[in-house]
C-alpha cells in the first residue's frame, strides 16, 4: 500500500493523526500484522500498540479504549466538521486564498475567515498559525448550551435592568439609559431583546419572572409574532367587495338627493 509518511509533525496542537490513524485499520483489517502497519504508516510501535489494544491514560488513570474508524458524516453540516478544518490548514500551508477554499467546501468567505480568525493562535509569540485539532476542540468547548446570558453573567447589569424595571421603565427605556449612563463600558450595554428574553424564557432566571408584571403591557406570557403571510386583516372584507362596501357609484342612492352636496370651496 502506497502511504507518504508526514515529514513535519511538530506544532501540531494534539494533532490527532487522523489520516494515519485510517490507514492503520485498513491495513489491520487487510490482515496486515502491527509491525508492518506502523512501519507503512509511519508510528512508532509503542502507538500502534495502544491503537490496537488501548491504554491508560496517566493524569486521571482512565482507560482509553482502542480507536476505531469513525462513521462518516451524513449530509452537510450547519457547523466545520473536523475534517473542514483540517483541509482549511492544508491549503493555508498550500498559499491558497480564502475564497478558493471557501469555495472548494461549500462554504462562505466570511464563514472561513471568522473560522481562521478566532480559533487561530500564535505560534511562539510572533506567527500566526492555525492548528485545526486544537481549533476544533476550542470550537467544540463552546458551544454547549444553553448558555448563561449576558444579563446573569453581570450582577450590576443586573440590578440595574430590575430597579429600572420595578420603576415601570420599558426594556427600550432601559438599553437607552445604559448606554448614556456607561457609554465606556460595553459590558453594560444591552438590546431591548435581551432584557424581554431573560423574562420570558425559561430555565435562564436572569430576572425574576414577576416583573414581567411591571411591563407596560402586563402580559406574563409573551405573544408571539405571526409571520407577514400569516397576519389576519381587522376588517374582513365580502366577497367580490372592498372593506367599506365597495366604490361611491355602486352604493344605493339616498332618498331625496340626486348627487353629492358641493361645498362653497368648490363652486
Amino acid at each position: 500500500m502506497d502511504f507518504e509518511i508526514r515529514k513535519d509533525r511538530s506544532g501540531g496542537g494534539g494533532r490527532r493523526l487522523t489520516r494515519e490513524r485510517e490507514v492503520y485499520l485498513q491495513l489491520m483489517s487487510q490482515g496486515y500484522g502491527n509491525r508492518e502497519a506502523i512501519r507503512i504508516v509511519g508510528i512508532n510501535r509503542r502507538t500502534g500498540k495502544r491503537w490496537r489494544n488501548g491504554w491508560h491514560s496517566p493524569p486521571t488513570g482512565r482507560p482509553r479504549p482502542p480507536i476505531a474508524a469513525e462513521a462518516p458524516a451524513a449530509g452537510p453540516s450547519r457547523y466545520l466538521r473536523e475534517t473542514d478544518r483540517i483541509h482549511i490548514a492544508d491549503r493555508l500551508r498550500e498559499k491558497a486564498s480564502i475564497r478558493q477554499i471557501a469555495a472548494e467546501l461549500g462554504r462562505s468567505p466570511s464563514t472561513i475567515s471568522r473560522e481562521i480568525r478566532r480559533n487561530g493562535a500564535l505560534w511562539r509569540g510572533k506567527d500566526w498559525v492555525y492548528r485545526p485539532h486544537a481549533a476544533h476542540r476550542r470550537a467544540e468547548h463552546r458551544r454547549p448550551r444553553p448558555k448563561v446570558g449576558k444579563i446573569g453573567q453581570n450582577p450590576e447589569l443586573r440590578d440595574f435592568v430590575q430597579e429600572h424595571l420595578t420603576l415601570r421603565w420599558s426594556p427600550e427605556q432601559i438599553c437607552q439609559a445604559l448606554r448614556a449612563r456607561f457609554p465606556d463600558w460595553p459590558e453594560m450595554h444591552v438590546v431591548h431583546e435581551t432584557i424581554y428574553q431573560a423574562l420570558y424564557v425559561q430555565g435562564r432566571g436572569e430576572l425574576r419572572r414577576e416583573l414581567t408584571r411591571a411591563l407596560r403591557t402586563g402580559r406574563t406570557i409573551r405573544r408571539p409574532h405571526r409571520q407577514s403571510y400569516k397576519r389576519q386583516p381587522r376588517m374582513a372584507k365580502a366577497p367580490g367587495r372592498g372593506l367599506r362596501g365597495g366604490p361611491v357609484s355602486a352604493r344605493p342612492a339616498v332618498r331625496g338627493r340626486s348627487r353629492p352636496r358641493r361645498c362653497a370651496a368648490m363652486r
